[in-house]
């Protein structure tokens, strides 16, 4: 980006929204397109990522450009573009829509700050989540947020807790156990695609203890109980199940920032990494790799949810036996 030289007392995020205004004017940002990142602005111009931050807010008020969740920042449709909000009667719940137009600190609420936060980890990932850009993005003052939440690590306990939150779990569940975990297991997976820094949130050595996700622990054990399997068993086989779901949800972030990084979609990392593949096949010292790589009609698609949905059934039938065996022995005379 080519930083004009005009206007030198104007605020430094001021300077970043003429530039990107003229831009999308002159028709070198079409609608639709990407714009810069915040992580790049703030890499570009020299300026904190609150600055950055606030730009891209300014710009999202004047209807220029619009946030959408894993695609980041991008220019409005002319025909519908984004426009400020009239201020809100009614407080914004953790579970509500999104956040839109800037909040006086009289309207601040935690649960407004809470979904401005997730606004922001689903646009461009939890890495660019800062206390300050959430002030940026609420366009209030930077410390109005703490009056409400201590730290940002509590912050993303409250966001982890409210995504979480969002898919309940039937009153009336499916008959047999099978159905209750698949339906429990495609439940977190759909959390996970809409939030995908939510699998990044703790570890099975550190679980993240927040409420609406031992709801989901709940669910899934309450499916494996009463089939005679001993606690340590049962709790064994939803980690097991859990592990699956959390360990390929991890790629979907990891994707999402190394393409902000380098700029390369999936598809193009692969194509520049052609010659050292070609490279190693051509050595020999792989047979069998080189024998399934070759075999690819049409080069190697990864498909996340194919993976999440065929692992899911391999994981559930080889579970099969020790379930309904364990039921089937403490059931006979």
């Amino acid at each position: 980006m080519t930083k004009p030289t005009g206007a030198p007392d104007q605020p430094p995020y001021l300077r970043i929204v003429g530039a990107l205004r003229r831009r999308i004017a002159e028709g070198e940002l079409a609608p639709g397109d990407r714009v810069p990142s915040t992580r790049q602005l703030a890499r570009e111009w020299g300026v904190a990522l609150a600055t950055a931050t606030k730009a891209l807010t300014t710009l999202r008020l004047e209807g220029l450009v619009v946030a959408r969740p894993r695609a980041g920042t991008v220019v409005a449709t002319p025909a519908t573009p984004a426009a400020p909000a009239a201020p809100a009667r009614r407080r914004a719940t953790p579970t509500s829509g999104p956040v839109s137009g800037p909040a006086t600190d009289q309207e601040l609420s935690l649960e407004r700050i809470v979904r401005t936060a997730i606004e922001i980890a689903d646009a461009e990932g939890l890495a660019a989540l800062s206390m300050r850009g959430v002030a940026a993005r609420l366009g209030v003052a930077v410390m109005s947020p703490y009056r409400y939440v201590p730290s940002k690590d509590d912050l993303i306990q409250l966001m982890a807790d409210a995504a979480y939150g969002e898919q309940d779990y039937p009153a009336d569940p499916p008959a047999g156990w099978r159905p209750r975990v698949e339906l429990g297991a495609h439940t977190l997976w759909g959390l996970y695609r809409r939030h995908p820094w939510l699998a990044q949130l703790g570890s099975l050595t550190r679980p993240l203890l927040v409420p609406n996700l031992l709801g989901y622990g709940e669910w899934m054990l309450r499916a494996l109980d009463g089939h005679g399997l001993d606690s340590t068993t049962l709790f064994d086989i939803h980690l097991l199940i859990y592990s699956h779901v959390q360990g390929l949800a991890v790629h979907l972030e990891w994707e999402a920032h190394a393409e902000a990084a380098t700029g390369q979609t999936e598809d193009q990392w692969m194509d520049s990494l052609t010659p050292a593949l070609e490279e190693l096949i051509s050595s020999g010292r792989f047979p069998t790799f080189t024998k399934v790589v070759r075999g690819f009609d049409d080069g190697y698609d990864l498909r996340l949810d194919t993976l999440f949905t065929a692992g899911l059934a391999a994981l559930l039938d080889g579970l099969t036996p020790l379930i309904e065996g364990r039921a089937a022995g403490a059931t006979a005379p």
